[in-house]
């Protein structure tokens, strides 16, 4: 199967937005979500929630179903909503990954892109 250069911009992204940055002396991983979260309350939210959308376009572009698509749109909105909520929602931001889990979703469908994969999948 060839890999698309789509996926790889995604998985730039997530990473980008979700793990780039570890804690020293630990394997805790953050991203550019938790840190623009804490210094922007609410636009950071919606800079990055804006941002994570790249990889649900692309998704779309890859062909991926749409309960994929509906899974990837409620955890990006789940990481907005909740994110958006002071001192709440930047924990949430670190914890979460949004991005992490939608690029998870994307690369699924693009490793085995079966029609029949529901939302439980």
């Amino acid at each position: 199967m060839k890999y698309h250069p789509q996926l790889r911009n995604a998985e730039r992204l997530a990473r980008l937005l979700d793990s780039q940055f570890r804690l020293p002396g630990t394997n805790w991983r953050f991203g550019l979500d938790g840190l623009v979260g804490l210094f922007a309350p609410g636009a950071g939210d919606t800079i990055t929630a804006a941002l994570g959308l790249y990889i649900i376009v692309t998704a779309h572009r890859l062909g991926a179903p749409a309960t994929i698509i509906l899974r990837m749109l409620i955890n990006l909105a789940l990481d907005w909503l909740v994110g958006s909520i002071p001192i709440l929602g930047d924990i949430f931001d670190f914890a979460f990954k949004a991005h992490r889990r939608n690029l998870s979703l994307l690369r699924r469908h693009v490793l085995d892109p079966r029609p029949d994969r529901g939302i439980s999948d």
